[in-house]
């Protein structure tokens, strides 16, 4: 039976790069994991093994560090942008480039004084911790002419350990879960949202105050919303980035139900009133859904929560 060759891709996966910029004293981190993925015209090297359109995978690795030094590292997006303009332009046979990227967080370490520098000594704001909070994710996809952008993160959990209900679900023979008036909510968020610049004709968003501005409106949204259940509280959660920030157009989370059951002290002569849980791993329940700009089509696609 004869065979085509579908879509196809190559390139480097998870180059990790540490950039450290030191402004006199200063120092600053960006930690990167990036993974170039090119395609284009490469049906000979499938079918006869021709690599005469093939740029090396240890080439784009070169680049990645190269372009660290050469362009610094001002945000994942920008960095992935230079990354991506540059396979793309300068060989012929590459037709898209994507590139992702998580970024891994650090924050100073705050000294005995309060704060992150050493007063009168000789070596000041170097020392940093790891942040635990989340991962922060980008993929950027430039074809010669357009760009795509889609940003988020991931691992980020979060609770309410009260002004959380769960009533008035559909019951049959199989149900035993217990209706809920209040109850702990806890997710670990991972979202993923598509910005509306498309274009080196365009004004390019602040790709820094942009995450950060998400992550807040999301966060609050989380926190003061009383939720009924958690698909509503996804929803506030996109709603309120999509109506603060003009730049995201669509916004896609996987949220999983990190169930907090209450342990029976019965046994033991106590009363729980609502104070000691049993925190399960799985099974957990798994919420998705996007939240769009009215009027905009959905792009981002259903593994982009999974970077």
């Amino acid at each position: 039976m004869p065979t085509i060759l579908g879509q196809n891709q190559y390139g480097k996966a998870e180059n990790r790069v540490v950039r450290i910029t030191r402004d006199g004293d200063t120092h600053h981190i960006k930690d990167l994991n990036v993974s170039v993925a090119l395609s284009g015209d490469m049906d000979d090297v499938h079918y006869s093994g021709s690599n005469a359109n093939v740029l090396p995978t240890d080439t784009t690795k070169n680049t990645v560090y190269a372009f660290a030094k050469e362009y610094g590292i001002d945000s994942a997006e920008q960095f992935g942008i230079h990354l991506a303009r540059h396979f793309v332009t300068s060989q012929e046979p590459i037709k898209v480039a994507r590139i992702r990227i998580e970024e891994y967080a650090w924050e100073r370490i705050a000294t005995s004084d309060g704060n992150s520098k050493f007063i009168g000594a000789d070596e000041v704001n170097h020392s940093f911790a790891r942040k635990g909070q989340e991962l922060r994710t980008t993929q950027v996809t430039f074809d010669g002419e357009n760009w795509e952008i889609i940003s988020g993160l991931k691992d980020l959990t979060v609770m309410n350990s009260t002004n959380s209900e769960f009533w008035g679900y559909v019951k049959d023979k199989y149900t035993t879960l217990k209706e809920a008036y209040d109850r702990v909510l806890c997710t670990d968020v991972s979202a993923a949202w598509r910005y509306n610049w498309t274009s080196d004709d365009q004004r390019m968003p602040n790709w820094e105050k942009s995450y950060e501005q998400a992550k807040k409106h999301m966060l609050q949204a989380f926190a003061e919303t009383y939720s009924l259940s958690l698909q509503q509280t996804l929803y506030q959660m996109g709603s309120r980035v999509i109506n603060s920030r003009s730049e995201i157009d669509e916004i896609r989370f996987s949220l999983p139900n990190n169930h907090h059951f209450l342990v029976d002290l019965e046994p033991f002569g106590l009363k729980n009133d609502n104070e000691v849980y049993f925190a399960a791993d799985r099974p957990y329940g798994l919420i998705e859904a996007t939240v769009l700009r009215d009027g905009v089509e959905p792009k981002i696609p259903v593994d982009m929560t999974n970077l």
